[in-house]
């Protein structure tokens, strides 16, 4: 299998590689994070003039028609850079509802505005109750004429306090845990009924809890068909996923890259710590756990476009069980290695272990994802 990348994906890579390298060091980074947002409007400008934001998106909707393979050369960079910008959660989640689930008239209105940067999204899903199950909802939509009213309480909205619209999900009919009569809808942050009490993520991220009481949406805000969302909701995670693994990546390399720098130059005993063995052989595991990673996330990546559901969920589940692994060795090691300054807040070494602590448990841990591998595993009938 051919793993090289394409002369435009070189060049993709090449481009992010210098803006990343240009505006996004770690005081820089520090900076953004001050903003009310938390994240820099300029430097989103910036992705929009270097084609990012609409890279998944066809041409005709002002995209540049990319794969996952552009996708995971993004969420790599912006996970070596600890990026802020809410790309997740507009590009890849919140343009992946439109592109499987909107309507071409939709399609039309909200991905152009993605592509050039004047539109933000937020995934607003996550419920008190449901842990990582997709299926487990309580807020509730209820037929209004031709269209719907919204009450319900959703957490852990990711960039959900800056978001302009919020894609909720919500049960149009059956009960809690039931994996029909679910839907997706389209919701103006600024609508009547719509609060949202922001807050920082221990990653450096922000978040919100979002409150929806008798929240009117429009036909035009609801995505696909109501009452059968969830193989829709079930994909976007998917491909969230393989783009967290992604960015999980680039941020494990920052911390290899790190800790063996330091090994280098860390002089104990009239010499450089990393000329003692038992500490090179910290830094292989470092470096085995962090090819295991790759290699995951690339075969996620492979599979995230996959029209069948079934592999596709295998696969970015063995992905993220790796990822989970590998994260947590990784960041373990890096921490124990640098000594007492990985642990200050001025040092990147702990910004980048918080980082991939959270992609752990976003979407389900690694715990998770291995149960749901054996669950979903066939077992041969007894003879």
């Amino acid at each position: 299998m051919d793993f090289d990348l394409s002369e435009e994906q070189r060049l993709l890579k090449e481009s992010l590689d210098r803006l990343i390298g240009d505006r996004y060091g770690f005081e820089q980074r520090k900076g953004y994070a001050q903003n009310a947002e938390g994240w820099s409007r300029e430097l989103w400008s910036q992705f929009a003039e270097l084609g990012l934001l609409g890279l998944p998106f066809a041409e005709e909707f002002g995209g540049s028609a990319g794969g996952p393979v552009e996708t995971m050369i993004v969420m790599e960079a912006f996970g070596r850079a600890l990026a802020l910008e809410p790309y997740l959660a507009t590009v890849v989640m919140g343009g992946g509802f439109l592109r499987h689930g909107g309507s071409t008239e939709q399609c039309a209105d909200l991905l152009p505005k993605i592509a050039n940067g004047h539109l933000t999204l937020a995934f607003a899903h996550t419920e008190r109750q449901s842990r990582y199950d997709l299926h487990d909802i309580q807020t509730r939509a209820a037929r209004d004429g031709s269209g719907w009213v919204i009450e319900g309480e959703k957490g852990v909205v990711l960039h959900g306090d800056s978001a302009d619209k919020l894609i909720v999900t919500a049960r149009v009919a059956g009960g809690r845990r039931d994996r029909e009569g679910i839907g997706a809808f389209l919701v103006d942050a600024k609508a009547a009924g719509v609060s949202r009490r922001g807050y920082p993520t221990q990653d450096g991220l922000r978040a919100a809890e979002v409150s929806l009481g008798n929240v009117k949406v429009g036909p035009e805000g609801v995505l696909g068909e109501p009452g059968s969302a969830l193989p829709l909701i079930e994909r976007v995670a998917d491909e969230a996923i393989a783009a967290l693994c992604s960015e999980a990546v680039g941020a494990m390399a920052a911390m290899h890259e790190l800790t063996v720098d330091y090994l280098k130059t860390r002089r104990q005993f009239g010499r450089e710590i990393g000329s003692f063995q038992i500490l090179q052989h910290r830094a292989v595991d470092m470096l085995i756990a962090l090819e295991q990673a790759r290699s995951m996330a690339m075969f996620a990546t492979m599979m995230a476009a996959d029209e069948n559901a079934a592999e596709r969920r295998h696969a970015v589940a063995a992905a993220k069980v790796q990822i989970g692994r590998s994260g947590k060795l990784i960041g373990q090691q890096a921490i124990q290695l640098h000594g007492g300054i990985a642990m200050t807040m001025e040092y990147k070494a702990g910004h980048y272990f918080k980082r991939t602590t959270m992609i752990d448990t976003m979407f389900g841990d690694a715990d998770y994802h291995l149960r749901e591998l054996a669950r979903r595993s066939t077992v041969p009938a007894a003879a």
